[in-house]
């Protein structure tokens, strides 16, 4: 297995990790987010399985710009520093996708870097938002009980 791969596949496992915890623990703002870069992340994936791979750079692009558009209505209803960093990053992700569309280039290291770096951004971000209403959660709960 190539280490590119194994880096995309252990992103993928922290990911669902991260947004099953957001389900889990989270917030409605952190539940929405999840739940939605997980259902997109999964329809991607699964719809690049049916699809001739000269088409990925389109579907990675339609996958950006649909959980960008979800997570803004999430911030939009809910603001929350978490969704702010994760908006910022999906940013780079579609401009970097339209970048190399656009020009016709095919995916190097540089492009599987940054991808992959912005990507494990968004699940930081994810997770941290996660955590902080988990704990402040747990604090209002162990206050009313003092």
């Amino acid at each position: 297995m190539s280490i590119p791969l194994l880096i995309f596949w252990s992103l993928s496992l922290l990911t669902l990790g991260i947004c099953l915890l957001a389900l889990w623990k989270g917030g409605p703002p952190e539940r929405f987010g999840a739940g939605a870069i997980l259902g997109i992340v999964i329809l991607g994936r699964l719809i690049g399985l049916l699809l001739n791979p000269e088409t990925y750079p389109t579907l990675r692009l339609i996958e950006d710009g649909l959980t960008a558009l979800a997570l803004l209505a999430v911030a939009v209803r809910y603001a929350s520093f978490w969704l702010g960093g994760a908006m910022l990053l999906y940013a780079a992700l579609f401009a970097l996708h339209a970048a190399y569309f656009v020009i016709g280039r095919k995916p190097d290291l540089i492009y599987t870097v940054v991808i992959d770096v912005c990507f494990l951004g968004v699940s930081i971000c994810l997770g941290v938002g996660t955590a902080v209403f988990w704990r402040n959660r747990v604090r209002k709960r162990a206050a009313s009980m003092a």
